[in-house]
């Protein structure tokens, strides 16, 4: 325990010295390279800088490196498509990725547990609208930081603690009503 302590202590340090930018490498390295723990990333930053400046800073990075990844993807989507459409349980998962609607995506996003460089893939391939994805990224990702933010635990804890359950849970539920309320009045579908 002391061990990890002293690893939270040393980043927490590195963040106070190296500012800003290196609390958002942190969040962008994270969004490409999917083995990273977000959830210890923002709670890092929520150390450092405050709930408010940290959760903001993970926030917006989160959804820049996101955003990339999914171009990213959508550049090169032709190409893979035309490799992958054989595969039958590929297809599946592109087709409904094509007809998802604007609530159910944000809600997607919002999943603190839905691991984000499958869905930019799978949005970036599929040619998702550029502009209903930037917005139910900003939209979701807000409530998925939000609860890694005040849970701060592990994916494993987090499964197994019902507080941590019922804060997602309410999360969730609040981030589908907000994004019908974003659909109604931005008219995204």
């Amino acid at each position: 325990m002391e061990l990890i302590n002293n690893i939270v202590d040393y980043f927490t340090t590195l963040l106070q010295h190296g500012g800003l930018i290196f609390g958002i490498l942190l969040i962008l390295l994270e969004s490409i390279i999917p083995a990273l723990p977000l959830g210890v990333f923002v709670a890092l930053n929520i150390n450092a800088f405050g709930v408010i400046l940290g959760i903001i800073v993970s926030w917006l990075t989160t959804c820049v490196g996101c955003y990339l990844s999914f171009l990213f993807f959508s550049i090169f989507s032709t190409r893979f498509l035309n490799r992958m459409e054989k595969k039958k349980k590929f297809n599946k998962i592109i087709k409904k990725m094509k007809t998802i609607n604007f609530s159910n995506l944000v809600v997607l996003i919002a999943l603190p547990f839905t691991p984000a460089f499958a869905i930019n893939i799978a949005a970036g391939l599929v040619g998702l609208d550029k502009r209903k994805y930037m917005i139910s990224l900003l939209t979701g990702k807000i409530f998925m930081i939000t609860f890694w933010g005040l849970v701060g635990k592990s994916l494993i804890e987090s499964i197994t603690d019902i507080t941590s359950l019922i804060i997602a849970s309410i999360l969730i539920i609040i981030a589908y009503f907000i994004s019908k309320l974003i659909n109604k009045k931005m008219k995204i579908e």
